[in-house]
This record gives structure tokens, sequence and C-alpha cells, in this order.
């Protein structure tokens, strides 16, 4: 059995032993053991409730609910001179004593994350350019190539990690299906490269939004609160993201536009890897993973070519090229016929005066 649990059965007994000692309930002395254990349980739920919170979040409440009270407290003492045998005066200062603690604890709850030690020690710098944040989406991190421009420096920022994908990609880990375990450990392998990186501003962060329950709706919170951008190449996020007013960086856009302009009349060397779904068409791909089918090319499986660009094609999905191979040897083929015709048919001598006038 946990320390904790053992912890929780202790102090749900000495409160209801206590409740039994004083009777806070004229009556029954079991009435007042079953208050006190009632009572003990709401103490838990709290605690249980408050497990999932963020230390700057709960260290927030604590120092409003402080403040709201001292505020109270002082606004309470200041009406000293109120009539306190007024029903209206006392409901006031109660209403005073509970509203402001309340108020305080509500609101230092939601702005918690102000009180973590990279933003209490910004407060302190000298005024300059302000941080800009990068929130790292779980598929991108799986993905891998984020590590990759990351490395070339073309990822500026401050690249925030924030705890509730490292617990989606730990579940992912942790998965029985052997494919999800090993993207999910691909991905702790890739944040691992990525701290390791010298010059890289990383940040795990521990703001979470327990009334959110879906990922991808927390990613667009964390990075609301800390006007970042977001990390992705996840297309139904990137534009739930953008609806809701946050920037995206997508990698698949990204990967898109550096790829090589291609024009029709184009040559270029492919390598067929298999057959099209058309008649005599064959498939192959470049180095950046864009598609090219080429027409004519069936028979050339396995073979590296050089073919013909007739077309380009832009999809949502990305770039595909649609081009043509011409065999030598069908092109010897088209011009021996007309070679042929040629000769046998030969053009015939006008016939002379003397035969016409017979």
């Amino acid at each position: 059995m946990a320390w904790f649990v053992v912890a929780r059965v202790l102090f749900v007994a000495a409160v209801g032993y206590s409740s039994y000692q004083l009777r806070p309930i004229a009556g029954d002395p079991i009435l007042n053991v079953v208050f006190g254990i009632v009572m003990a349980g709401l103490f838990v739920a709290l605690e249980i409730r408050s497990r999932d919170v963020s230390v700057p979040h709960l260290f927030g409440a604590l120092l409003g609910g402080a403040i709201g009270l001292a505020a109270a407290k002082t606004i309470g003492a200041a009406l000293y001179w109120a009539n306190l045998g007024d029903g209206r005066v006392v409901f006031l200062h109660s209403l005073i004593l509970l509203g402001l603690p309340y108020l305080g604890i509500v609101m230092g709850a939601r702005k918690g994350e102000w009180l973590e030690p990279a933003r209490l020690i910004g407060l302190f710098r000298v005024s300059g350019p302000s941080r800009r944040y990068r929130v790292l989406d779980t598929s991108v991190i799986i993905d891998g190539r984020i590590a990759d421009i990351c490395e070339t420096g073309f990822m500026d920022g401050t690249l925030v990690i924030p705890q509730f994908v490292l617990k989606e990609l730990q579940l992912v880990a942790d998965s029985s299906d052997s494919m999800k375990r090993n993207r999910g450990r691909r991905g702790l392998d890739i944040l691992q490269k990525i701290q390791k990186m010298s010059g890289l501003d990383v940040m795990i962060s521990e703001v979470d939004f327990p009334e959110v329950r879906e990922v991808d709706l927390k990613l667009i919170e964390l990075a609301r609160t800390l006007q970042g951008k977001i990390v992705t190449n996840d297309f139904n996020l990137n534009k739930v993201a953008q609806l809701r007013g946050i920037e995206v960086l997508n990698i698949n856009e990204l990967a898109n536009s550096l790829k090589p302009v291609v024009l029709p009349g184009e040559l270029m060397k492919v390598f067929i890897l298999k057959e099209g779904k058309e008649y005599n068409q064959g498939v192959a791909y470049l180095d950046d993973g864009t598609m090219v089918v080429v027409d004519n090319a069936r028979k050339m499986m396995g073979k590296t070519i050089d073919v013909v660009v007739t077309s380009v094609l832009q999809t949502t999905a990305g770039k595909m090229i649609f081009g043509r191979f011409i065999d030598s040897a069908q092109a010897a083929q088209a011009a021996v016929p007309a070679a042929v015709a040629v000769e046998v048919r030969p053009r015939q001598p006008a016939p002379s005066p003397a035969a016409a006038g017979k």
C-alpha cells in the first residue's frame, strides 16, 4: 500500500475521532463521526483534484487567497464605525471576508504561469525584445524533422515542450502496439537530441489546463498564454489553431516550399520503382519524396531513365510530377515506315508528248 493511501486513511480517522470527541453536532455520537468523515473526505477529494495542478498555479492560488484575505481584514477593520448589531452590516462583513479570498484564489490560479522562474527573472532584466515561444506538438516531435531544422539554426526563439505532450509521448511509448511503441520512443529520442543541441533554448512547461481534455486544445491555450506559435505537421490542428487566431509553423508546408521547381519540358533523371495505376505507367520518387508518374515506363522498372516533364500538379498532400519516357527504339521504328514508303513508291517519270498524243 502506497504511503499516501496510508496518510489519507489516518487523516480521515483522526478527523472522525476529533468529531466524536468534540461533538460539533448536538445529538448522536455516530452522527458526529459521520460528519467528521464526510468533512475529511471533502479535503481528500480536494487534494486528489489538485494533484494535476502545476506548482506555479498552486502557488498563485495560495498567494491570491492570502492577498484577498488580507484585503478583507483591512476593509473589515476600516468599517469599525458600522453598527455590528445590524444584520445587513454583518452580512456585508461576511460577504467581504468570503468574496475577496475567493477572487484572489481564482485569479491567482489562472495567472499562475507568471510566477514561473523564467518570467520572474525576466521582470528584473533589462528591457529588450520579448522572447518568442515555439510550442511543439506531439506529431512534429515523432516526425523527427524538427531536430534537423533546429540543427541548421532556422528555428529561432524558445522551444516549449509542454508537460502534457511528454505524458502523451510516454503513453505512446508504453503502448502494447509495437508500431506505436516505436514511434513514441523515437519521439523521446528526438527530444533528447534537441535538448543536447548547443545554442538552442529549450523549456519544459508545467502549465496545464485541467478543464481542457484534448491535447490539441491545450496546445492552443498554451500558445495563446505565451503569445507564441505552434509547430506541428497535423493538418487538423493547423486549421483549428488558425480559426482561433493562433499562428502555426507547419513542417509539411515548409518541406513543400523547399522542393525544387520543375517546369514542363525539362529533362530529369529518375529511378522507376514500381508500376503506375494506368496502363504502361511507371512511378518514381525524388529524394524529397515527390512522386513522379512516367508514361511509357512500365518496362523500365528498376532502371534509371531520363524523362521529359509534361505537367506538375500541386495538391494538399504535396506535389506530383507527370513525365513521359520516349524509348529510342520506338522513335526509330516510328521513323522506318516513312523511309520505306519513300523507297516503295518512287516518283514516276512524266509521259512524252508522243505517247500522250497516241
